[in-house]
């Protein structure tokens, strides 16, 4: 936090954006400090429907704990988040100290994309499955 003022209070976002802030809204709203505790990195990770998420989590995983200032416990988390077209979304969860945020969130990429290509995992593509009967005159094509 930077200042506390009659009107406004001053503070420095972790990723370095200077915010002022209504006191109106501080008093009012719900008030969420994301530096009292060990910082929880929240990622995520989409991979192929093709591929066996069972195999990727524990990859991750392995990978995850070789990370410079990820904590060993709080264990860093890595799970099916939700599934969307291209495939399921994993949520990746490293811990670290406020301090070593940015660089955890970066090498957590890194790894996770190094991982997943050292795997031969394939890309997660959008599927659609389209069905239908076609309900018009019939189809007279040239040369049939």
């Amino acid at each position: 936090m930077e200042a506390v003022g009659l009107f406004g209070t001053v503070i420095n976002t972790p990723d370095n954006v200077r915010t002022i802030i209504g006191n109106n809204k501080i008093f009012a709203d719900t008030i969420q400090n994301y530096s009292a505790n060990p910082y929880r990195v929240d990622l995520t990770a989409t991979i192929s429907n093709a591929v066996d998420h069972r195999d990727a989590i524990k990859r991750i995983k392995q990978r995850l704990v070789t990370i410079p200032n990820v904590l060993s416990s709080p264990a860093p988390e890595v799970e099916i988040l939700q599934f969307t077209l291209a495939g399921p979304l994993l949520c990746v969860r490293p811990y670290c100290s406020n301090r070593h945020y940015g660089q955890v969130v970066f090498d957590t990429n890194r790894v996770i994309r190094e991982t997943f290509d050292e795997a031969g995992y394939p890309s997660p593509m959008p599927a659609y499955a389209v069905s239908g009967m076609y309900a018009g005159p019939p189809l007279d094509f040239p040369g049939r």
